[in-house]
C-alpha cells in the first residue's frame, strides 16, 4: 500500500509520540536557554513545563490523526496559563517567542524524523509542507488566542493597579499624623496583596536632618499590620529604634533608592515566602522603607507587585513628607509659642490663678492665643487673655509681640481703656509692616483681641475693658454664675474707635475666668450655648483650681478643638484692714515729721521694725515732694503684703522725673534716694492726681553714697 503524505506525517508521529519525553525535554532546554526569564520564577518555570508538554500532546495528537489545524483543541489550561503569565508581568514577546521556539525544535525534530521511513523525496516534500502548515496554523490560533486572553487581563490588572493607586491616594495620608499616615499605608497594604506590612522611618528623617548614608541606618518603627504578635516574624514594635544590618535588603533599598524584590525564608521569619522592600522618597528625600511581605498568599510577587507596591509607596512617601514637614513647622510653632506664654504664675497675693493653653487640632495649626497675669502695684494684679486672627509661627510671633506690648503698657499702670487704645496703634503699625511683607504668610492685615483686667484687693475693685473679646465670666462665694456685661470694643487693628472700661465690687472668694472663643464656640454649637455650658461647669464644686481647669476643658473641648484655646481662672483674694494703713496729710511741712512718726508706730504693729529707717527715708522723700510739687488732698497708704508698700497720691498730674544732682545743688535727691532703697518704684496715674509708690523689702540696703551726698 502506498504512503500518502499524512499517512508518513501519522507514522512518524506514532514513532516520535513512543518518545515523547524526549522531545518534550528538548524543548524545555531550548526554552531554558533562550527564555531564562520563564524558568526564574519556580511557579511559572513549572506552569512553562506543563504547557510545554500539553501542547506537544495536543499538536502531535492532532498530526497522528490527521485533524483539521483549525479543530485541533488547545489544552483547556492554556488561556488560564496566559492570563497568570500576565499577572506575572512577563512580556507579550516572551510569551510568542516560546510558541515559535517550541514549534520551530517540534518541527525540526518531526522533519529530521521522516527520511527514516521513505526514500520518496517528493512524499517526504509533502509530508514536511503538511507538518508545517499544520504547526504553522495550530500555533497561530494559540497564539492569537493566547494574545487576546494575555492583553484581555493585562488591561484587567492595569485598571486594578489604576484603581488601587488611585484609592490609596484617598486612603492613605488623611492627617498630618507621621504615624497614623504610615499606618493607613501599612493597613491598605494588607487588605490589599501583602500578608504583613511593616513601616520603619529613618530617625534621622523623623527629626528634620537628610540621610547621608553614612553610619548605622537607625529606623524607628512606625506601622505594622496586622497589628497582632503573633505573626511570622516579630520584628520590632511600633515607635521602637532599631538599627538595619550591612548588607540587608533594607539597607541596600535606603542607600541605593531602588527597590528589592527577593523569594524564601526571611532571616528571622521562616514562613515569609517573598517580600518587596520599597523605599519611602518623596522630594528627592529618602524617608524611610516599607516592607511587603506574603506567607499566606502562595503566590510570589513579580514585577507587577513591585510596580503596584512602588506607586503605593511613592503616594504614601508625599503623604509622610508632608506630615514630617508639617509636624516639624507645628513642633517650632508650638515651641514658638510656649517659649512666648508665661512659664509660671508670678508671685502676688490678690488673685490664686490657673491657666491652660491647648492647641488646636493637627490640621487647623497652632494660633496666636495667649494669657497673662501681671504683678501691678499697689498689690493689684492684671489679668489679660488674647487672641490672635490666624495660625501658625507667624500668629504665634505676633501673639508674643502683642503680649510684650501688655506688659510694657501695663507697667506704666495705664487703665485698662487707655492701654487697649495704646494696643490698638501697636496693632495698626504692625499690620502696616507686615502689609509691605514679601513673604506671603505674613501678608495682609493683623488682627486680634484682648481682654485687659484689673483686680484692686484693697478696694476689691474689677476694673476691665475688651477689644472685640469675649466677656469673662464670673461666679460669686453663694454660686451664682453670669457673664459680666462689659461695653463691646472694637477688635484691635480697626483704630479710631475707642474703649470703655467698666467695674465692678466683688465679693472675696469669687471666681474669675477668662477665657478665649475656642473655648466656647465650634462646629457643634454656638457661643450663647458654650457660655450656657461654661457657667454650668464653672458652679460644680471642686476642691481646687487646677481641678477646675480639668473639669472646663474636658467638658467643653472635644479631643481635637477646632481652633485653640487658652483660660486663665482666678480666685480673688482681699486684703484687710490688719494689712493697709492710710492717712490724710496736710500741704505743710510739718506733715512730713507726722507722717514718719505715724509709719513707725505701723511698722512696729506689723513687726517690721527692721524696715523702720528705711521706711521714713522714703516716706519722708515722697511726703516732701507731694507738698512741695504736688496739690491737696495728699494722702500715705502703706500695704504689708509680703512686702512693704508705700503710697503717696496728691492731686497733681506731674509726674516726677529721677534725675541725678550736680555737686552744689540743693535738691534733685530724693527720688535717687528712693530708687537707691526701694527694689521698685513708679508713678501710677488716676482720673485725677496721681501716687508715687515704693516697694520695700527687708534685703534691702542702704545706699551709704547716695546718704553721704544728701
Amino acid at each position: 500500500m502506498d504512503l500518502t503524505a499524512a499517512g508518513l506525517v501519522s507514522r512518524v508521529v506514532r514513532e516520535l509520540g513512543s518518545r515523547a519525553d524526549e522531545l518534550i525535554a528538548e524543548v524545555e532546554r531550548g526554552l531554558r536557554r533562550e527564555l531564562p526569564e520563564l524558568w526564574d520564577d519556580p511557579g511559572i518555570a513549572r506552569m512553562a513545563a506543563e504547557n510545554v508538554a500539553d501542547h506537544i500532546a495536543a499538536g502531535l495528537f492532532g498530526l497522528e490523526h490527521a485533524i483539521e489545524a483549525a479543530r485541533i483543541e488547545p489544552p483547556p489550561a492554556d488561556l488560564d496559563r496566559a492570563r497568570r503569565l500576565a499577572r506575572h508581568g512577563t512580556p507579550l514577546g516572551t510569551m510568542l517567542r516560546a510558541f515559535r521556539l517550541g514549534q520551530t525544535i517540534v518541527l525540526d525534530r518531526l522533519l529530521a524524523e521522516m527520511p527514516r521511513f521513505t526514500d520518496d523525496a517528493e512524499l517526504v516534500s509533502a509530508a514536511a509542507r503538511h507538518v508545517i502548515a499544520t504547526a504553522a496554523a495550530y500555533v497561530d490560533r494559540t497564539s492569537e488566542q493566547g494574545v487576546v486572553a494575555f492583553q484581555e487581563e493585562r488591561d484587567r490588572r492595569l485598571q486594578w493597579r489604576l484603581s488601587m493607586v488611585n484609592e490609596a491616594g484617598v486612603r492613605i495620608g488623611t492627617t498630618l499624623d507621621i504615624a497614623r499616615t504610615t499606618q493607613e499605608l501599612a493597613d491598605y497594604a494588607v487588605e490589599r496583596f501583602a500578608d504583613l506590612v511593616t513601616v520603619d522611618l529613618l530617625d534621622a528623617a523623623l527629626h528634620g536632618h537628610e540621610f547621608s548614608g553614612e553610619g548605622p541606618l537607625v529606623l524607628r518603627r512606625t506601622a505594622r499590620a496586622p497589628v497582632s504578635d503573633d505573626g511570622p516574624e516579630p520584628g520590632a514594635a511600633t515607635q521602637e529604634l532599631h538599627t538595619s544590618p550591612d548588607g540587608s535588603p533594607e539597607a541596600r533599598a535606603l542607600i541605593t533608592g531602588r527597590p528589592v524584590k527577593y523569594h524564601g525564608d526571611a532571616a528571622g521569619a521562616p514562613r515569609i515566602h517573598s517580600t518587596l522592600v520599597v523605599p519611602l522618597r518623596a522630594r528627592g528625600a529618602t524617608l524611610g522603607v516599607a516592607r511587603f511581605s506574603r506567607h499566606r498568599n502562595p503566590d510570589l510577587y513579580d514585577d507587577e507587585d513591585l510596580l503596584l507596591a512602588q506607586e503605593i509607596a511613592a503616594r504614601a512617601a508625599v503623604a509622610v513628607d508632608n506630615a514630617r514637614r508639617y509636624s516639624y513647622a507645628r513642633a517650632t510653632a508650638l515651641t514658638l509659642q510656649r517659649s512666648l506664654l508665661p512659664r509660671g504664675a508670678p508671685r502676688q497675693s490678690a488673685v490664686e490663678v490657673a491657666y491652660r493653653y491647648l492647641p488646636a487640632g493637627d490640621r487647623v495649626g497652632v494660633g496666636g492665643d495667649w494669657y497673662d497675669v501681671i504683678p501691678l502695684s499697689g498689690a493689684r494684679v492684671a489679668l489679660v487673655v488674647g487672641d490672635v486672627v490666624g495660625h501658625g509661627i507667624h500668629a504665634a510671633a505676633t501673639m508674643g509681640r502683642l503680649r510684650t506690648a501688655v506688659r510694657t503698657l501695663a507697667d506704666i499702670d495705664l487703665p485698662p481703656d487707655e492701654l487697649l487704645t495704646h494696643l490698638d496703634d501697636i496693632v495698626l503699625r504692625l499690620s502696616d509692616e507686615t502689609s509691605d511683607d514679601v513673604d506671603g504668610e505674613a501678608a495682609g492685615d493683623l488682627g486680634a483681641t484682648c481682654l485687659y483686667a484689673v483686680y484692686d484687693p484693697v478696694s476689691r475693685r474689677f476694673t476691665l475693658a475688651r477689644a472685640g473679646h469675649l466677656p469673662p465670666a464670673l461666679v460669686t462665694p453663694d454660686g451664682t454664675a453670669e457673664i459680666l456685661d462689659l461695653p463691646p470694643g472694637p477688635p484691635l487693628g480697626l483704630g479710631g474707635v475707642p474703649f470703655e472700661a467698666a467695674e465692678f465690687e466683688l465679693p472675696e472668694g469669687s471666681l474669675l475666668a477668662l477665657y478665649t472663643d475656642g473655648l466656647v464656640e465650634s462646629r457643634d454649637h454656638d457661643v450663647d450655648a458654650g457660655l450656657a455650658r461654661l457657667r454650668q461647669t464653672l458652679v460644680r464644686p471642686a476642691p481646687s483650681l487646677e481641678e477646675i481647669c480639668d473639669h472646663v476643658i474636658e467638658t467643653l473641648l472635644p479631643i481635637r478643638p477646632d481652633d485653640d484655646v487658652a483660660l486663665l481662672l482666678a480666685r480673688t483674694h482681699a486684703l484687710g484692714a490688719g494689712q493697709v494703713a492710710t492717712w490724710e496729710l496736710a500741704a505743710e511741712p510739718a506733715a512730713v515729721a507726722r507722717a514718719r512718726s505715724d509709719v513707725s508706730r505701723q511698722l512696729s504693729d506689723w513687726g517690721l521694725e527692721e524696715l523702720g529707717f528705711t521706711a521714713e527715708l522714703v516716706v519722708s522723700e515722697l511726703v516732701t515732694n507731694a507738698i512741695r510739687y504736688g496739690r491737696p488732698p495728699i494722702r500715705l497708704r502703706l500695704i504689708h503684703d509680703g512686702t512693704l508698700l508705700c503710697e503717696v497720691s496728691d492731686g497733681s498730674s506731674t509726674t516726677p522725673h529721677l534725675r541725678r544732682a550736680r555737686v552744689f545743688d540743693e535738691g534733685g535727691r530724693g527720688l535717687l534716694l528712693v530708687a537707691q532703697l526701694a527694689e521698685h518704684w513708679g508713678t501710677r496715674h488716676a482720673r485725677r492726681g496721681k501716687t508715687v509708690w515704693a516697694e520695700l523689702s527687708d534685703s534691702a540696703e542702704l545706699p551709704l553714697p547716695a546718704l553721704a551726698q544728701a
